[in-house]
């Protein structure tokens, strides 16, 4: 044990000195700020544009009910629509919108004619600003009122908390504790990818260079490869924690210089709301928008205290188990070539898992939640989904020790596989010569 820890100093006191370490930590967070205030730019920049429409209006009745907008300007011109496409000029016109006569009846004969493939933003303005005047004009042809007809119709938005006659205030949210989970699952299993591959590459840049040889004449492989792997857990989990704290230190701090530039933003969208650009049923019942103080209830009624350890041991847990797999295709192979043929069945359990995920979002207590939640391949990425609905404890249980005993036996297998490969060099590997080097007699 001794050696072994000797091993995971040597190996977390490296990985942290590296500058590529230093860089990658420092980078992370800046690059999330930057894409934050890169998202508010083109978000205000995509807005910024108008399109001026000229609209030939056959029926007399559409084109003085065209609401005007930021974003769509709508001019009249009653020449013929043969001679305005012939004289046709882009560079004033973003398109020439055509209503014959029969529009209203047949609102599927209204035409958009244009030089270039349209926006969809632009085509989605227009159709929605079409719909709403021809249904103004289709209930007063009826003898129906529009804002009555609105008046009947209803927006349901239920409250969730907590069935506890203490709890009475604790309020829930299957969007933002979905959201948790899969948040928690997402970043285990790119961690899972980027720390697991790391391993195997050290361990051949070891192998490649024959420090190898010289390391395990005082150090048994399976030492040598659980050093490595716990140390680089550890590097693993010094980075995470840094770049949680970094990001949330640059984000907040772009965030606050450009509170101007989101207000603005969030205007604009409401302008794009009055434009019709959702849905009339929407524009005039819109559901209750999920605020940072209806967020910050919903997370207060999560166990806040269990995530974070469920977090900890799966991330830990799972990157085990899978770096233990890693480490042994590093010591099989020469190169980096030669490993795809042993990384896709590796890989596939994992990815399953980060689709099952998916899944599992819509309906965590569900039997294919629970039994992916429990086998260890899968379980790192599932059960971090489930964790935010409070999954029962005897899941969870049985969950860390099915995680446990799996990461005992992958380290049994890739100890085997590794004793035997980390001495093999220019021989082709294949899945029967691994077969037999698992059941080598010491």
């Amino acid at each position: 044990m001794g050696k072994t820890a000797l091993i995971i100093k040597r190996e977390y006191l490296t990985r942290i000195r590296k500058k590529s370490f230093i860089i990658m930590t420092i980078l992370g967070p800046l690059l999330m700020g930057g894409l934050v205030a890169l998202s508010i730019y083109l978000a205000m920049q995509s807005q910024d544009s108008v399109s001026v429409v000229k609209v030939i209006d056959e029926t007399g009745m559409i084109f003085d009910k065209l609401p005007e907008s930021k974003m769509v300007v709508y001019e009249k011109d009653t020449m013929p629509i043969a001679i305005a496409r012939e004289i046709f000029n882009s560079d004033q016109y973003y398109g020439i919108l055509y209503i014959p006569q029969h529009a209203a009846a047949k609102p599927d004969s209204i035409t958009l004619f244009t030089s270039k493939q349209p926006s969809p933003s632009v085509v989605t303005i227009i159709e929605k600003n079409l719909e709403q005047v021809i249904e103004e004009k289709n209930f007063s042809n009826a003898g129906l009122s529009k804002s009555m007809l609105d008046s009947l119709k209803a927006s349901v938005a239920v409250l969730q908390r907590s069935v506890a006659a203490d709890a009475a205030e604790k309020e829930f949210s299957a969007g933002v504790t979905a959201g948790v989970g899969f948040v928690g699952g997402l970043l285990i299993y790119l961690f899972i990818f980027l720390y697991g591959v790391q391993v195997m590459r050290g361990v051949m840049e070891e192998k490649s260079s024959r420090i190898i040889e010289v390391m395990i004449s005082s150090v048994k492989p399976f030492e040598l490869m659980m050093g490595k792997i716990i140390g680089l857990a550890l590097v693993g989990l010094t980075q995470f924690l840094l770049w949680v704290v970094l990001t949330m230190i640059v984000t907040t701090a772009v965030s606050s210089a450009m509170t101007g530039k989101s207000e603005q933003v969030m205007e604009k969208m409401e302008q794009m709301q009055k434009e019709n650009m959702i849905p009339n049923d929407a524009m005039h019942h819109p559901p209750p928008a999920i605020g940072q103080t209806e967020i910050f209830k919903a997370l207060g009624s999560l166990n806040i205290g269990k995530i974070l350890f469920a977090f900890v041991f799966y991330f830990l847990g799972g990157y085990l188990l899978y770096s233990a797999l890693f480490a042994a295709i590093g010591g099989a192979v020469d190169n980096e070539t030669d490993t795809q043929q042993f990384m896709l069945p590796i890989t596939i359990p994992l990815i399953l898992a980060y689709i099952v995920g998916a899944s599992v979002m819509a309906n965590p207590d569900s039997s294919l939640g629970y039994w992916f939640s429990i086998i260890p391949f899968t379980s790192p990425v599932v059960m971090m989904v489930r964790m935010p609905f409070d999954p029962p404890w005897i899941d969870l249980i049985i969950s860390m020790i099915a995680l446990v005993a799996g990461f005992i036996f992958t380290t049994w297998i890739a100890g085997r596989i590794y004793r035997t490969g980390i001495l093999m060099y220019g021989k082709k590997i294949t899945w029967k010569e691994l077969g037999k080097w698992i059941f080598y007699k010491s």
